[in-house]
């Protein structure tokens, strides 16, 4: 019998956070923005926090794995046989760092069972961290010295705010976010867009197009406990681990799980 996700909590908020440090040192100088085979950019600060959250989770939990966007993945052939891993995005919103608009995060992610059962985003500009264990709910504290607050989603019975990408949008996206009828949108970069959903500031968010399961797996779980879910577009919830593949589908995050938002947002005969 495994032990429960949550006795890790404590000790991997305290890795995200000493992650965000090295980001910060390098966010506080001049840095130079190379471009992988993807055309996404790295930084030596995506570098600096793989090192601290890899040396981190070895010497936390040394028999399970990491995934990590800059680290190369296991063959699939060994993934398969795994229970358990960690999933980590030392930097996520690279594109955000580079613009040093603050809108970026450290993302760290259990998962057992092909779902994520821990989760923790970290804003390493601001320090305002999300965190959440399977059963135990989803908590934020906005500072390290601040007192940890419950969060959770709320009803989408008024004007829905939909929350979407800084550095990526589509005509697609906006025609189908239309079928919702009147709504407000605002842009914020990396995982934080789950986030403000989680805590009850926005009821959803499309994403269109590829993410990897580094992106969302950390978000998902803080969600998740928070009362939302993250789900394909023909509303299946979010799993991991279970291809090839380390390329997400395209998803709907909400709120509300009361409403059937793929209903209401892909029109099943013109397909997603």
């Amino acid at each position: 019998m495994t032990a429960p996700a949550g006795q890790w909590l404590d000790p991997v908020c305290a890795i995200a956070r000493r992650a965000a440090d090295a980001i910060l040192a390098i966010y506080a100088q001049d840095f130079e923005v190379v471009c992988k085979d993807d055309d996404s950019p790295v930084t030596a600060a995506d570098l600096a926090a793989q090192r601290v959250i890899q040396e981190g989770l070895q010497a936390l939990a040394p028999g399970i794995p990491v995934i990590s966007e800059e680290a190369l993945a296991a063959p699939w052939a060994e993934r398969r046989t795994w229970r358990r891993h960690w999933l980590v995005d030392p930097l996520d919103g690279t594109r955000e760092f580079v613009k040093r608009n603050g809108e970026f995060t450290v993302n760290i992610s259990l998962v057992e069972d092909h779902r994520s059962v821990l989760g923790v985003v970290l804003a390493p500009v601001t320090g305002d961290l999300y965190a959440a264990a399977a059963g135990e709910g989803a908590w934020r504290q906005r500072t390290p010295e601040a007192d940890r607050e419950r969060i959770g989603t709320r009803r989408a019975d008024g004007l829905l705010m939909v929350t979407g990408s800084r550095s990526y949008g589509t005509g697609r996206t906006m025609a189908l976010l239309d079928r919702l009828g009147e709504h407000r949108t605002f842009s914020l970069g990396s995982s934080l867009k789950f986030c403000v959903l989680a805590r009850g500031d926005a009821d959803i968010y499309l994403r269109l197009g590829a993410t990897s399961e580094w992106d969302t797996a950390a978000a998902q779980c803080v969600l998740e406990e928070a009362g939302g879910a993250v789900l394909d577009l023909a509303g299946r919830p979010f799993r991991y681990n279970t291809r090839d593949s380390l390329i997400n589908p395209e998803f709907i995050a909400c709120g509300d799980t009361s409403i059937d938002w793929a209903a209401r947002l892909v029109d099943p005969e013109e397909g997603a």
